[in-house]
């Protein structure tokens, strides 16, 4: 038996008092400090030098000083939504997005050199392509990824991650043909003559997943394909530092199998250990598990913890899987589809919510986001709780009468603004002018209901400064602003969205969110103040280091 080895003690190795061109708390008052008094990993005293001077000296303490001259300091970011081992899994795949292939021919090209540079047999594996973002406007098929190999598994995941396209050979490892029935919550496309095109969405990507891998079944997208566990440690640690490059110190993974939670146990364990706070949000799948287990409240320790129960209601806007009964614009023929018939998703949320267990669902239509909240409404017309603070996660485009019920029933929405960012005119060229609103943060500040932004990691990289900056200006990489001005939301309700209000909806504002007496030492240094420049800099601005528990886990390169 081997005996418990706490990872969740501070790192902190001696007092320290921060000083700084302009401290922000993203407390309730929005204070700005000019100095921090840390110790043991907690924030004893935050306001001016002469103050935490003075508090040093009533506890006897003889800090270090840390002067940081003209920079900036923001409480770290909390990422309530991201996919860390997802992320670091594709960081060893072929990057196939836009900076990199403009054309199917370019994608070949790019994953035909990475199969010739890899063991025979090993699967090729890319990600990051949006079919409007390729001259063709068309996903690739399977006759052209054959073009790569046809001795192995190709896999060429959607930006959107929750699909792609595979060549022959996955088809027929799978034991997919074209009489091969539609699974449960995915789709096998086929052309006009019922061939299969190699495309495949969501639950159809379990037959990527091996004999022995994770099966979700119709409960989600499955993108848990297995590694050697030594080689996902590796990836969730290249990940982490990833995030913390961003100034990101707390994350929500919202999609844990045992797949995850094995490697977060697996990377605490080694002697870099688990260095940013990760709550989990089991699959829907894993429910009864977690009922029978006794799972029924959020717990953990400072770095690991168990919050809730992540569940699928639609697909993603991104991969035109979104579901829209009436078809899209795009593609009359797509209707995109729900994981769950609405009496068979209400049983789950009533069982959740009755277990007091935290919720959070994916949902961008309309269609799916009704959906959710009347299974909320519902569950909690059972279960009164004021404060169950249930999640829609990326919830696209509400429409104005669902974000009202939001407010009333306290949902809280969790938006990306780079998905906006990247793919804002695409989501407009899928379902026409409606598309326009899609990530209404102004509306749901209008409203009263509290934002929370994240970056969905991989399917953006976990940048809070550029979803920050998305969410003040609202403006495209392709330079356009779709939508009212009343779309977006001032730096500082941006700052908080990334900070705060992130910590509230993962349950974790005691100790996570703002600079505050008695919580985390958890903060990231900039080189310029995100709340002073000019809106369309705030991406511009440099993460120079990033604190955890009162200890530097990341510093830029000099």
């Amino acid at each position: 038996m081997r005996k418990l080895a706490p990872f969740d003690r501070p790192a902190q190795s001696a007092p320290t008092l921060v000083v700084a061109r302009a401290i922000h708390t993203a407390d309730a008052h929005d204070s700005t400090a000019e100095a921090m008094l840390l110790d043991d990993g907690r924030i004893l005293t935050v306001g001016t030098v002469a103050a935490c001077e003075a508090a040093a000296r009533d506890a006897g303490l003889a800090p270090e000083r840390m002067d940081l001259g003209d920079a900036v300091v923001v409480p770290g970011f909390v990422d309530a939504h991201a996919h860390p081992l997802m992320f670091g899994q594709m960081m060893t795949w072929v990057d196939c997005g836009p900076e990199r292939a403009g054309s199917i021919p370019e994608i070949v090209a790019l994953l035909r050199a990475a199969a010739e540079r890899m063991p025979a047999g090993r699967p090729v594996r890319g990600y990051g392509y949006e079919h409007r973002n390729l001259a063709e406007q068309r996903h690739p098929t399977r006759f052209e990824l054959d073009e790569v190999a046809t001795d192995r598994e190709v896999y060429l995941m959607n930006a959107s991650g929750h699909g792609g396209v595979v060549n022959s050979f996955a088809l027929a490892a799978g034991g997919v043909d074209r009489d091969t029935p539609d699974p449960a919550g995915g789709t096998f496309f086929r052309d006009a003559e019922g061939e299969l095109t190699g495309e495949l969405s969501d639950a159809a990507c379990n037959v990527l997943t091996g004999v022995s891998g994770v099966k979700v079944g119709h409960h989600g997208p499955n993108f848990h394909l297995a590694d050697e566990p030594e080689e996902h440690v590796r990836q969730l640690a290249a990940a982490t530092e990833r995030f913390l490059a961003g100034g990101v110190t707390a994350i929500g993974d919202c999609q844990v199998s045992r797949r995850e939670l094995d490697m977060y146990l697996r990377l605490a364990g080694t002697d870099g250990g688990l260095p940013v706070r990760v709550s989990m949000y089991l699959l829907s799948h894993l429910l009864d598990e977690a009922l029978e287990m006794g799972l029924v409240g959020a717990f953990g320790n400072a770095h690991l913890s168990f919050a809730g129960i992540k569940l699928y209601a639609d697909g993603t806007l991104g991969g035109w899987t979104a579901y829209f009964p009436d078809g899209y614009v795009g593609d009359p023929c797509r209707t995109g589809q729900l994981y769950h018939e609405p009496a068979e998703y209400a049983e789950l949320i009533r069982r959740a919510h009755a277990a007091g267990l935290q919720t959070a669902t994916h949902a961008q239509s309309p269609t799916a986001i009704g959906m959710v909240v009347d299974a909320l409404e519902a569950a909690l017309a059972e279960h009164p709780d004021a404060d169950a603070r249930h999640r829609i996660e990326h919830c696209g485009l509400p429409t104005p009468e669902q974000i009202t019920r939001m407010a009333a029933a306290g949902i809280r929405p969790v938006n990306q603004p780079q998905h906006y960012r990247s793919w804002g005119e695409g989501v407009e060229q899928a379902i026409g002018t409606p598309g326009e609103r899609f990530n209404p943060l102004g509306e749901f500040a209008a409203a009263g209901v509290p934002i929370t932004i994240s970056s969905d990691a991989p399917v953006a990289e976990p940048i809070p400064l550029e979803a920050i900056e998305t969410a003040v200006t609202r403006l495209t990489q392709r330079g356009h602003r779709l939508g009212a001005d009343d779309l977006r939301i001032p730096a500082i309700a941006a700052l908080r969205a990334h900070t705060i209000e992130g910590a509230i909806t993962l349950g974790r504002e005691d100790d996570l969110g703002s600079l505050e007496v008695g919580k985390c030492a958890d903060f990231v240094v900039l080189s310029d103040d995100p709340l002073a420049v000019e809106a369309e800099s705030i991406a511009s601005i440099d993460v120079l280091q990033t604190w955890v528990g009162g200890a530097r886990r990341w510093e830029a390169a000099r």
